[in-house]
């Protein structure tokens, strides 16, 4: 207890240390919360999900912010449905048992942009007879627009921008354009205030029913934007983090541990368990750590889980340099008094290594491993960004990979790039100045420094 308390006392000298704890601290808390507000299945089933669950989300749009630093703001995206604020529903019974339900959508438009897309959803109830359905919009000064009439299944879409009637009512300008330009000016220039969509359904049974949704896609969307295939780009930003950590914790820890059970071990034996040791080391220092992880990713694909790169990672790691450095260490602690005491006394072989030889280094050994955490993450990331890392899992490097893949930068997508990359900076620098300034807390001799 005291040895923690000193080492908070340490911490505070550090202004840097304080940063790290701070963001380590808040990575992990996040993490927690992530995991337990958005379950792993309802992770990956959003994530790899189709059209019935992206459907709300414009294509490769910003993020909202974008607005903070723009004059002329982007088009924000919405969806109204029956229940909300704005949507007002009336029904109508006639005398023959036909029922007329005319459902409003009303919005606000303030912008002098245009939307990306409009659509209009439909679900249907009924036996025999499809509801017929008649739309129009109502423009802020009292225009009506006539935009379809149509009959509709048990489902129904209605996608303003291939309507090709409509389009030539128009004047040959694409609806999400024409729908909204002021017919008086020269000018592409948009008329702003509130615009109401009219739909209007005829149900020839009587417990039939029509339930429509107003899907209105802006050019940005909510606070991480969306990518190709419509999916929010804030799932693998939040997923990211307990991957990222839950890799590089895990991985960290395993290769310290392991390099100096193993080097203890080496050291205490010597002779013939040593040598191999040290030979291993050698071997294992020469090869390509990351060509071999590439190569087992591209040969062996269904190995590459999660799960299977943290291994290899580990076993790769072990025998590093590490090896050699605590090597050294437990060279003088090996000839201290206390162990010859424990010796003379008959403790066992196992007893020395676990209990006198091994806690010596624990203080050295805190500081190793927050400074390793890092290197992993952006292992974990690069070979997600090569394409060879897990393909379930949303990740950052996984959302690097695809914004590569689908040219983000060449068509200004920069957001898809640089949120990833942002928090993999800041999970860096935060777990590297904590681990810095840990070293100069358990290392007298670099205090000073």
């Amino acid at each position: 207890m005291k040895r923690f308390l000193d080492t908070l006392k340490g911490i505070k000298q550090y202004p840097t240390a304080i940063f790290g704890v701070i963001v380590v601290l808040a990575l992990l808390i996040s993490a927690l919360v992530v995991v337990i507000t958005i379950p792993y299945d309802t992770a990956i089933t959003t994530w790899r999900g189709g059209e019935e669950i992206v459907y709300k989300n414009p294509r490769n749009a910003p993020p909202t912010w974008y607005n903070w630093f723009r004059k002329e703001k982007l088009v924000e995206s919405f969806d109204l449905k029956e229940g909300d604020e704005n949507v007002t529903v009336e029904e109508e019974v006639t005398e023959g048992g036909t029922k007329i339900k005319t459902v409003t959508f009303a919005f606000d438009y303030e912008y002098d942009s245009f939307p990306q897309d409009i659509q209009l959803y439909f679900k249907s109830e009924y036996q025999a007879k499809q509801p017929f359905v008649s739309v129009k919009m109502i423009t802020p000064d009292e225009r009506e627009i006539k935009l379809q009439n149509f009959t509709i299944g048990k489902t129904y879409t209605y996608p303003f921008l291939q309507d090709q009637k409509l389009m030539k009512r128009l004047g040959g300008v694409t609806p999400n354009i024409g729908l909204f330009l002021d017919p008086e000016s020269a000018e592409q220039k948009s008329i702003k205030g509130t615009y109401r969509v009219v739909v209007e359904a005829v149900c020839f049974e009587p417990d039939s029913d029509v339930h429509p949704e107003f899907v209105f896609h802006g050019q940005v969307f909510g606070w991480a934007g969306t990518d190709h295939m419509r999916r929010d780009l804030s799932l693998p930003l939040l997923w990211g983090i307990p991957i990222a950590l839950s890799f590089g914790l895990l991985a960290a820890l395993g290769t310290s541990l392991l390099t100096m059970i193993i080097a203890a071990i080496g050291t205490w034996f010597g002779g013939f368990v040593d040598a191999l040791i040290q030979r291993i080391t050698e071997v294992n220092m020469v090869l390509p750590f990351l060509c071999i992880l590439i190569m087992i990713g591209t040969f062996y694909p269904s190995g590459r889980s999660i799960w299977t790169i943290l291994g290899v990672t580990i076993l790769l790691s072990i025998f590093t340099g590490g090896i050699k450095s605590y090597r050294a260490m437990f060279m003088q602690v090996k000839e201290s008094t206390y162990i010859e005491a424990a010796k003379a006394y008959g403790a066992s072989d196992s007893r020395i290594i676990f209990k006198y030889l091994i806690p010596r280094m624990i203080p050295l050994l805190l500081p190793t491993l927050i400074s390793s955490v890092p290197s992993f993450v952006f292992l974990e990331a690069s070979l997600a960004l090569l394409g060879i890392g897990d393909p379930v899992l949303p990740t950052w490097g996984k959302m690097i990979n695809e914004a590569y893949n689908n040219a983000a930068l060449y068509r200004g997508w920069y957001y898809w790039i640089m949120e990833p990359a942002v928090l993999l900076m800041i999970t860096g620098l935060g777990f590297a100045s904590l681990g810095f300034a840990l070293d100069r807390i358990f290392n007298p001799r670099l205090r000073g420094v």
